[in-house]
């Protein structure tokens, strides 16, 4: 599956905290036919077994709605349970030797937090860009909020897409405009909402005003 800009534009990243009411699946689902046009499984505490279950499972539903599903970190269980990607961190495994093991068929995101970063990224075979955090997050307390400048100077530097990430939210989206990200890829603001499908809708209208 090719990673075009316009997957980027609605980013839902996945946050078991959040669950409760509603199953993972569930809440995924919702995200999905609100609109959100690209998802990825973040599981921090899950054991091997379990995950690449969830994981297989949640490919079946995105491949549903036509939509990318990528898995943080894990790169085996990225190829086990059929992924369309893998996203790395700077402390992960390198984008190249991502590619190596994943072939050339597997979308690969990389988080940058420079313009260096981002241009050793796209040199080493990634597809798209995580660039943040843009706001200050629960979700990643120790995460630094990067300035718009650099997310300016990042998109600026680059020809693949860019996802801003980050305490991004309906109230502050607005804020990334004009900044060259693609889109935005959003954790609490769409698991933690009440109506998660309605919420994912007025998201996708503003990523999109935003994106331009």
């Amino acid at each position: 599956m090719k990673c075009e800009k316009r997957t980027m534009r609605l980013y839902a990243v996945t946050d078991r905290a959040w669950t409760g009411k509603q199953s993972l699946m569930e809440q995924v689902e919702l995200a999905l036919k609100g609109g959100a046009t690209c998802v990825q499984l973040r599981e921090k505490t899950l054991n091997r077994e379990d995950f690449l279950r969830e994981a297989v499972e949640m490919k079946a539903l995105c491949a549903r709605y036509g939509v990318p599903f990528i898995v943080n970190d894990d790169v085996e269980i990225a190829i086990e349970s059929g992924a369309d990607g893998v996203h790395v961190g700077q402390s992960d495994m390198e984008a190249g030797h991502v590619r190596a093991l994943a072939g050339s068929g597997m979308i690969i995101g990389v988080s940058a937090r420079t313009v260096e970063e981002a241009l050793a990224a796209q040199r080493a075979g990634a597809d798209y860009l995580g660039v943040g955090a843009m706001f200050s997050t629960s979700t990643k307390l120790d995460a630094h909020v990067l300035s718009l400048e650099t997310l300016r100077d990042i998109c600026a530097a680059v020809s693949i897409p860019v996802t801003a990430i980050g305490g991004i939210n309906r109230e502050n989206i607005g804020r990334l405009s004009g900044s060259g990200a693609n889109g935005v890829a959003l954790v609490s603001a769409i698991f933690a909402a009440e109506d998660i499908e309605s919420e994912c809708r007025a998201l996708r209208a503003l990523a999109e005003e935003m994106a331009g």
